[in-house]
């Protein structure tokens, strides 16, 4: 209880014990009717006056109890197992949170494996569709130059009609990317040829360099898928 609170009790008792003294006064018998009334009124004003100090007090009294209660009590410092505890669950937390996080990721991956193959898988049956159905018009040109060949003598116009088809399916491969490989007057490159041979030259020029091609090599959107046959000359 602090300073202001002591004098207020201080005066409260005062005025209780003065209030008191009044009452004694009282039943002394006085010759004044208006002195005893006026006492009687003044009487009753400070009793009324300590008895409201009174409750005052008790209600000041009843808060103070109050927030007593309501201080929170100071927590005990964790002990050091209760702290290593602690810390083991939250680690044990991080690493189960962790594990979701993988499983999550791990079903995702395979997932997308799965359907990268299924799309890789439809992308070379359907690339296999275009190149047939690109190739089937030469195919029908052959037939019909066979068929033409039979009711015809002209080895010339045969001759013209084979090269038209040789001129189409080439435009078709190199629509793929399809190239041929350059051999004429090339040197050896391994990268690109296969040398099978070696036949003696007389011309210095023509050493080391491929005088002949067996077979055409061919390469596919710049990647080889047959290296040339090739003749070195020495």
């Amino acid at each position: 209880m602090d300073s202001k609170e002591k004098r207020t009790t201080t005066l409260s008792d005062e005025k209780c014990t003065e209030a008191k003294q009044t009452v004694q006064q009282d039943t002394v018998p006085d010759n004044s009717q208006q002195q005893n009334a006026s006492k009687a009124d003044k009487k009753t004003s400070e009793k009324a006056e300590c008895l409201h100090s009174e409750d005052k007090l008790s209600e000041k009294k009843k808060e103070d109890s109050v927030e007593e209660d309501n201080v929170p009590d100071e927590k005990e410092p964790l002990t050091k197992e209760e702290e290593l505890a602690k810390q083991l669950e939250s680690v044990q937390k991080e690493l189960d949170e962790d594990k979701d996080r993988y499983l999550r990721l791990a079903a995702e991956f395979d997932n997308y494996r799965r359907r990268t193959m299924k799309e890789k898988t439809e992308l070379i049956l359907n690339g296999s569709e275009k190149c047939i159905n690109s190739i089937l018009p030469v195919l029908d040109d052959l037939e019909r130059a066979l068929s033409n060949m039979q009711n015809t003598e002209d080895v010339k116009a045969i001759s013209e009609g084979i090269e038209l088809i040789y001129n189409k399916f080439i435009q078709i491969l190199a629509s793929f990317g399809v190239k041929e490989i350059e051999t004429s007057d090339k040197v050896l490159d391994t990268d690109y040829h296969e040398a099978i041979a070696l036949v003696p030259v007389q011309d210095e020029n023509q050493k080391g360099k491929i005088i002949d091609c067996t077979q055409k090599g061919y390469t596919l959107n710049e990647k080889v898928i047959r290296h040339a046959k090739v003749v070195i000359g020495q």
